[in-house]
């Protein structure tokens, strides 16, 4: 099942989902409107609340709720590359300018915090103080991640244990949580809810190892960044920890001294150490090895078409190219 039939399981939940969000990003401020606006239609893959829609219906939930959750979850997300994008100053995202390029760093953060606190406001209208205990929970996962990160940045010694934690807080949190939210919504057993959370864990993780070998490995049409932007910003991600551990004395002091400095100085030294030391295939397996085990956590939910198209996200989250 490709990406294209895994949404088309769930297109009138999707348009919903898309509906509900232009409804609750309007404001009485014009700049919110404005910024919420640019960020949210600048071309995601919407895959955390698309997890949300097909969690929800594996697990046999048939109400409306699930459609609030996913908007809840894609402005938890839109929120934090707000956040990301000041704190990097990256000025390309998605192949377009980031907000903070057009509108200043001030109005992207504040307008991350709306969205934050929007999506509280709408958490608590589905009325589940377990819903409630999972998305808190999981922000300040997420912003314990970021603070993670922040530390790692420029730090050359950075373990991949360190590395993965990083991603574990950031980035697979909020798939897990999306996945959770769906077996909570269907009032699913402790071992299902257990699974499918897992499911999202693995999922989140396979999805952001295949983003940081796509900084070397793609180009800026694809991924919608320029090539290196972790490597200009001093973060030690996978294909650099790896090449780092293998490549030649030559090659790991120019790979120390990129991310100690930053810049794209060394990036021809770097990119040959990468591509010598097979650190782009290291990475991709160790994505395949997390989706895996993304698939095998679905071994307890009924057979349907939703768990079909979990399977066919967590085959997508490898195979893509951008």
């Amino acid at each position: 099942m490709d990406i294209d039939d895994i949404r088309g399981l769930v297109h009138a939940d999707s348009e919903a989902v898309d509906h509900l969000i232009m409804g609750r990003l309007r404001s009485d401020v014009a700049l919110i409107n404005e910024l919420g606006r640019y960020i949210i239609n600048s071309g995601g893959k919407r895959l955390r609340p698309l997890l949300v829609l097909l969690a929800a219906r594996a697990c046999g939930y048939q109400g409306k709720a699930h459609i609030e959750l996913a908007a809840v979850i894609e402005f938890i997300h839109t929120a934090t590359l707000l956040h990301d994008d000041v704190v990097d100053a990256s000025e390309l995202r998605r192949g377009n300018q980031t907000a903070n390029a057009i509108w200043g760093n001030e109005a992207a953060v504040l307008v991350g915090d709306f969205l934050y606190s929007r999506s509280f406001e709408m958490m608590v209208s589905v009325g589940s103080m377990r819903v409630m205990e999972i998305l808190s929970h999981t922000t300040n996962i997420i912003a314990e991640g970021e603070v993670l990160q922040l530390l790692n940045c420029h730090d050359p010694d950075t373990s991949e244990d360190r590395y993965r934690e990083v991603i574990r807080y950031k980035t697979a949190k909020l798939f897990e949580a999306s996945a959770q939210l769906g077996a909570v919504l269907g009032k699913q057993p402790a071992l299902i809810e257990d699974s499918i959370a897992r499911f999202g864990m693995h999922l989140g993780t396979a999805f952001q190892l295949i983003d940081d070998a796509l900084d070397y490995g793609s180009s800026a049409g694809d991924i919608g960044k320029n090539i290196g932007d972790d490597l200009a910003e001093g973060k030690p991600t996978l294909p650099l920890i790896h090449a780092m551990r293998h490549g030649s004395q030559e090659q790991v002091k120019a790979i120390r001294a990129a991310i100690e400095n930053g810049g794209l100085g060394q990036i021809d030294t770097v990119l040959e150490a990468i591509e010598s030391t097979q650190a782009i295939a290291y990475t991709a397996q160790a994505a395949q090895n997390e989706a895996d085990l993304a698939i095998k956590a679905l071994a307890e939910l009924p057979a349907s078409p939703y768990r079909e198209a979990l399977y066919g996200l967590a085959e997508f989250s490898v195979n893509r190219s951008y």
